[in-house]
């Protein structure tokens, strides 16, 4: 039986890396892949862009109130996995989706994404997905420390912050993101409220 699979980490954990290399696994044996992507992550346009230089072209940019299932069972002939980067940007209703195409169609999906935002919240896509995925696998990174991160500061123009939208896409309007363990998080989360008072 098929299943619906979440792999989350913090940001530089490899994450669009090994998807495009599992994607690459299936092709290189003569199976055909699905890739698809929020359109809120403009990061890349229509491609998946891994840190280390890999890219490729999505399939489909799945838009905010669009019904996957739909557009699934309308493309999922001769597909063999279907992979969705920056799964934490989906909607719950996105999510059911996805689980119900994995019923429906015996296809596995590969769901790609942060488990919380630059505030330590959950995502209400990775948040569905830690809820009813088959499968759940950390990609384990690392902090500045040497510890394994876990959470994902937000800094603008190179100053950490904690205030903001939930979503603020990496590399624009001098936005970037830092991952750390708990302990670095906590302090630098301490340094920040004492600053302010």
């Amino acid at each position: 039986m098929a299943k619906l699979y979440f792999r989350y980490g913090a940001m530089n954990s490899g994450k669009t890396t090994i998807l495009l290399q599992t994607s690459y696994n299936y092709e290189e044996r003569g199976m055909k892949t699905l890739l698809l992507k929020p359109g809120i992550d403009t990061k890349g346009e229509n491609y998946l862009v891994s840190r280390i230089g890999l890219k490729r072209k999505v399939d489909h940019i799945i838009l905010e109130d669009e019904d996957i299932y739909q557009y699934l069972e309308k493309n999922l002939k001769n597909i063999s996995c279907v992979f969705v980067d920056e799964a934490q940007f989906l909607s719950k209703q996105q999510v059911e989706d996805l689980m119900q195409v994995v019923v429906d169609f015996n296809i596995p999906i590969m769901c790609y994404g942060l488990r919380t935002d630059f505030q330590t919240k959950g995502f209400e896509g990775s948040t569905r997905l830690l809820e009813i995925a088959h499968s759940i696998d950390e990609i384990k990174s690392i902090c500045k420390c040497g510890k394994k991160a876990i959470y994902n500061l937000r800094k603008v123009n190179d100053k950490f912050t904690f205030s903001g939208e939930q979503v603020a896409i990496d590399g624009k309007d001098s936005v970037t993101y830092e991952s750390l363990c708990p302990k670095c998080c906590y302090q630098q989360l301490k340094r920040m409220k004492n600053n302010k008072k």
